[in-house]
């Protein structure tokens, strides 16, 4: 019995680390599909000029994508989604933009636009004091930093005292339907354990950012080439 245990013991400790590299690769390949899929998001609802103004998304300091959000069945109201936040590079917000950092949603009692379909996020973090809470931990919706549902449309009215007030506007697309969303609730934060698998070490979701030492990923190159084409410069 002894033998047995010892030989099973052997074969636990040779099976594990060959099952946590899989399992390590396989979440690897999320990470780069969800970088690759914001790209596709959000090159799809810039693409359209009639979505989000062009005025705010040149005064963003930052955009936030998180692609195909669903609703939690256990959770009256409730989602979980994963996605990804560029900010201009430099200490000001001013630069060309810089790599993504993971980001996570969650919470919030905010309803779905279609039932239960997934959906689509986009944010625009739209001054410092914001991007810069966002970097830093963990921010709750309408409380740590306030939030509005986004104007939308070419023409649409970027002064109205909701926008001028507001440190992120939020959208949402649903089956081909875009439109301004209340997030208000639910929180957003860096996910370190994604960007510890993207960038191979443990990197600060704010030096991931704004430093510019930190190379863009291969996965996130569309992300980022679409906001320097779609607005390389910040505009106050």
């Amino acid at each position: 019995m002894r033998n047995f245990s010892s030989c099973l013991s052997g074969i636990l400790l040779a099976v594990l680390p060959f099952h946590a590299e899989v399992a390590n690769a396989s979440d690897q390949t999320k990470d780069d599909d969800r970088l690759r899929n914001c790209g596709t998001v959000l090159k799809e609802i810039l693409d359209v000029p009639d979505n989000i103004p062009q005025d705010l998304l040149d005064k963003a300091d930052c955009v936030v994508v998180f692609p195909s959000v669903l609703k939690a069945a256990f959770i009256v109201g409730g989602s979980y989604g994963r996605g990804a936040m560029s900010c201009r590079k430099g200490e000001d917000f001013r630069g060309p933009w810089g790599a993504p950092t993971m980001m996570a949603l969650e919470g919030g009692s905010f309803g779905f636009q279609i039932g239960g379909q997934a959906t689509d996020f986009v944010l625009l973090v739209m001054n410092e004091s914001g991007a810069r809470g966002i970097l830093a931990s963990k921010v709750k919706l309408g409380g740590d930093a306030s939030v509005a549902a986004g104007p939308v449309g070419r023409d649409a009215s970027a002064d109205t005292d909701a926008t001028l007030r507001s440190e992120i506007l939020s959208y949402s697309r649903a089956r081909g339907l875009f439109a301004g969303i209340s997030l208000e609730g639910s929180t957003i934060r860096p996910d370190n354990g994604d960007n510890r698998r993207v960038y191979g070490k443990n990197i600060p979701a704010r030096d991931i950012v704004l430093s510019g030492k930190v190379a863009v990923p291969p996965a996130a190159e569309q992300l980022i080439s679409t906001l320097n084409a779609k607005t390389p410069r910040h505009k106050t």
